[in-house]
This record gives C-alpha cells, sequence and structure tokens, in this order.
C-alpha cells in the first residue's frame, strides 16, 4: 500500500467537491485508489464541513445538509467573495440566496410547529384531564348502583319479596 502525498489528497478532494462532483468509482478509476479510500477521505471531509456532494449532482440535487454547509460558509462573506465562491464552485448567487431563505424559513416553520404542538399538547390534557373527572364520576355511580344491588339482594333474602299492594 502507496501513501498518497497531502497535496495529491487535497487534489482529489477537490475533484469531489464542487464543481466537479465526481463520483467516487469514477474517482477511484481515474486515480487508481481504492473507492474505499476514497469514500472514507470524503467522510472525513465532510465531519469537517466540506461540502462533497458527489456523483455528479448538480447543486439543486445536493442534500439539506450540504446546502446548509455552503449557507453558513458563505454567509460573512461580501458580493464580490461570495461571486468568487460560486464561481468556483459552479454555483449561482441567486441559488445560495435561496437557500439561505430556506434555512430561515425552516427555522420560521419549526418555532410555530413547536408553538402549535405546546397548545395542542395543553389542549389534549385539559381534555384528557376531563374525561378522568367523567371516569372517576361515573365509576362513583356505578359502584353506589353496585351497592344498591347487593342490599336488594340482602334485603330479598331476609325479608322476602316485597308484595305489591
Amino acid at each position: 500500500m502507496k501513501r498518497v502525498s497531502k497535496e495529491r489528497k487535497e487534489a482529489i478532494l477537490a475533484k469531489m467537491m464542487p464543481p466537479h462532483n465526481m463520483s467516487v468509482p469514477a474517482l477511484a478509476e481515474e486515480t487508481g485508489i481504492s473507492a474505499k479510500t476514497l469514500y472514507n477521505w470524503r467522510q472525513v471531509a465532510k465531519r469537517k464541513g466540506c461540502v462533497m456532494p458527489g456523483n455528479k449532482k448538480n447543486a439543486e440535487q445536493w442534500s439539506s445538509a450540504d446546502r446548509f454547509n455552503i449557507v453558513v460558509e458563505t454567509a460573512r462573506f461580501n458580493a464580490a467573495e461570495l461571486s468568487e465562491y460560486c464561481r468556483k464552485k459552479g454555483l449561482f448567487p441567486e441559488q445560495i440566496q435561496q437557500w439561505k431563505q430556506a434555512c430561515v424559513e425552516a427555522n420560521a416553520t419549526q418555532q410555530s410547529h413547536s408553538k402549535k404542538a405546546y397548545e395542542q399538547l395543553k389542549q389534549e390534557q385539559k381534555k384528557n384531564n376531563q374525561l378522568e373527572k367523567e371516569l372517576k364520576r361515573k365509576e362513583k355511580a356505578l359502584a353506589e348502583a353496585a351497592a344498591l344491588l347487593v342490599l336488594q339482594k340482602k334485603a330479598q333474602a331476609l325479608w322476602g319479596e316485597l308484595e305489591d299492594d
């Protein structure tokens, strides 16, 4: 097993990143490095925050995690830096702006869902409490009816059937 220089490894990883987005099998065939090694390298790079969609996917097919990483990576860029970044990565600034808006909306949606879920939980708890109270009331009524039946049977056993006049 031969070692790969750091520069060569970075060059190979760059081919996995935008705008090339080469698939691991194609890159393995081109470089002669095993696909398993390339998958490991890509996984390590992803953990470090690099965008590695691979598989010749265009930007609209990237995962939401990859899109989010791009948004975070470009958040502090001015217009010129963003344009340069987009040229290097094969993206459009409008795409990044759309992804940023989607991230913002997702967070807003999450907050509204949380609030709705909390309100729904409160309503369900209130309904649950009402049902428990009603169940207790009915259990008491049933116990009382059962007690009356037992007393009635005892009275019949002691005094016999009551005759109606």
